[in-house]
C-alpha cells in the first residue's frame, strides 16, 4: 500500500496545471459504447477509476486502448451485458453501465454500486427514473437486473427529487436509442453533464434543454462512433485554488492552467474572493495571489451552481488557516466529515454538529499519521500536511489515487516537500 509523505513548511509557488475531468470522462466512456464502431475520447486523466471503469467496459465486449491522452474505444461487439459487482463494488460511477447497456442491448445486468466509504447514496432514482421511462427492473442478489420492451424504451417522464447527476446520466444513456419521447424534470445542470450531453448530441442523439432543468429526449434508432474531447477538472481547479491561498507566498501570484473556472460555479468564485484571496482569470489561466492574511469565510454546500460539496473538505483546511471562526455546512450529503477526526491528530480545533463543522483558525496544525477514508477527504489531508509544522504521513493513498492526477509530481514541482513511499499498514505502521 502507499502513503504520501510530507514535510510542512515548505510554500507553494510557480504554476499547478489541471488534469481533464474524471466526472465528466466517466459518463463519456459509457456512452462510447452506445454506438458501433470506434470512438476516440481525447483528455482522459490518468486514474484508478478510469483504469476500474475501462476493465467495466472491456467485461461487455468492448475494447479500451490508451493513447497518449486519450481513449480508443471499439465498442462493435458489446455482447455481454454485465457489470460485475467485483469491479462495481470499487466506484459507483460504473452504475452508468446500467443506462448504457440498456441503450445498446436493450438488457443489462449491473450490481449495485460500491465507492467512497461515507454516506448513503441509494440508487431509487436511478431505477425509478429508467422504470417511469418504460424499463422493466429487478432486483436479484445485489444485482439490478433490468430490460426494454422489444424495439427500446417506449418513453415517459420522471422528475427527480432531489436532482442527481448520476440518475440523469443514466436516464439520458438509455432514453437516446429508445423508440419515443422522454422527458426528465429537474434535471443535472452540472458542466459534466453539459460535456456528456455535448457528446451525445455530436454522436446523432435529440436532446433539447441541455444545461436546463428539464431535458427532452427523442429517440433515434442508432448514434454513430466520433472523436470527442473531454474537458478540465473543476473539481481539481477548485483543490489547487484553495491550495494556493494557503500554502502560497502573500503577494507572490500562483498560476494555474488548463482551467475552466466558469466550471466551478459563481458560488465558489465569491466565497474564495471573501477570504481576501486575489484571483485574475485570463483564457484559460487563473492567477491566485494569497493574503497576508485569509478571512474566515462560512460556506454552505448546494447541488450546482451552489458550492461544491466535493470542495468542502478542503475549504476546511482553508478555515483552519484564517484568522477567526466559520463553518462548513453540507446540504447535498450531511455526514461527510470522516475527515475531521483525522485532522483532529493534526491539532485542529473544530466541532461537527450534524451537517455543520465549526472550524477555529488561526492554530497551527502539526504533522501526524493520518488515514485517507475517502477521495475528497485525503486531498484535505494532504493540503492539512502541507501548513502543518512538521512530517504528516497520509495513508491509504488509493483513495486519491482514485480521482488527482499525479497530485505528488504537481506539488514538488512547485516546491512541496511530498513524496510517495509504499507501507504494511498491519505490519510496520508509519511513525508521525
Amino acid at each position: 500500500m502507499d502513503k504520501l509523505v510530507i514535510h510542512g513548511g515548505h510554500k507553494l509557488q510557480g504554476t499547478l496545471r489541471v488534469s481533464a475531468s474524471k466526472n465528466a470522462a466517466l459518463p463519456l466512456m459509457a456512452a462510447a459504447i452506445l454506438p458501433r464502431g470506434v470512438t476516440f475520447i481525447d483528455q482522459i486523466p490518468h486514474l484508478r477509476d478510469i483504469v476500474t471503469f475501462s476493465h467495466v467496459l472491456r467485461i461487455t465486449g468492448a475494447s479500451v486502448n490508451r493513447q497518449r491522452q486519450g481513449l480508443e474505444i471499439d465498442a462493435t461487439r458489446v455482447v455481454f451485458p454485465e457489470a460485475p459487482y467485483e469491479l462495481v463494488k470499487k466506484m459507483r460511477a460504473s452504475f452508468y453501465m446500467l443506462g448504457a447497456l440498456l441503450g445498446r442491448c436493450g438488457k443489462a445486468k449491473v450490481s449495485l454500486p460500491g465507492g467512497c466509504a461515507w454516506g448513503p447514496r441509494p440508487v431509487n432514482l436511478h431505477i425509478e427514473g429508467l422504470k417511469a421511462l418504460g424499463a422493466d427492473i429487478d432486483l436479484e442478489q445485489g444485482y439490478v437486473v433490468a430490460r426494454v420492451p422489444r424495439g427500446g424504451l417506449s418513453g415517459g417522464s420522471y422528475r427527480f427529487e432531489p436532482s442527481s447527476v448520476g440518475a440523469t446520466v443514466n436516464l439520458l444513456l438509455a432514453a437516446c436509442l429508445g423508440r419515443g419521447g422522454s422527458r426528465i424534470e429537474n434535471a443535472a445542470i452540472e458542466p459534466d453533464v453539459i460535456v456528456f450531453c455535448d457528446m451525445l448530441t455530436a454522436m446523432g442523439a435529440k436532446l433539447d434543454g441541455i444545461g436546463t432543468r428539464t431535458i427532452e429526449v427523442e429517440g433515434v434508432d442508432q448514434l454513430h462512433p466520433i472523436k470527442f474531447s473531454n474537458c478540465p477538472d473543476r473539481i481539481e481547479l477548485g483543490t489547487f485554488m484553495i491550495a494556493a491561498a494557503i500554502a502560497g507566498i502573500p503577494g507572490d501570484p500562483v498560476l494555474i492552467t488548463n482551467a475552466q473556472p466558469d466550471h466551478l460555479g459563481q458560488e465558489f468564485l465569491d466565497a474564495f474572493q471573501r477570504t481576501g484571496c486575489f484571483y485574475k482569470i485570463d483564457k484559460d489561466t487563473i492567477t491566485i495571489t494569497p493574503p497576508d492574511v485569509l478571512k474566515p469565510i462560512s460556506i454552505t454546500t448546494a447541488i450546482y451552481p451552489g458550492f461544491p460539496t466535493d470542495l468542502q473538505a478542503q475549504w476546511t483546511i482553508l478555515l483552519s488557516c484564517a484568522n477567526g471562526t466559520a463553518s462548513v455546512t453540507d446540504q447535498v450529503y450531511g455526514d461527510r466529515f470522516n475527515h475531521i477526526p483525522e485532522l483532529y491528530r493534526m491539532g485542529l480545533r473544530a466541532e461537527v454538529n450534524g451537517n455543520t463543522v465549526t472550524v477555529h483558525g488561526g492554530h497551527h496544525l502539526t504533522g501526524a499519521q493520518v488515514m485517507s477514508t475517502d477521495l475528497r477527504a485525503s486531498v484535505s489531508l494532504v493540503m492539512a500536511g502541507v501548513v502543518a509544522d512538521g512530517t504528516t504521513h497520509v495513508g491509504r493513498i488509493y483513495h486519491l489515487d482514485r480521482g488527482y492526477e499525479q497530485l505528488e509530481s504537481k506539488f514538488s514541482q512547485c516546491g512541496i516537500n511530498i513524496h510517495r513511499e509504499q507501507y504494511n499498514e498491519f505490519e510496520n505502521p508509519p511513525q508521525g
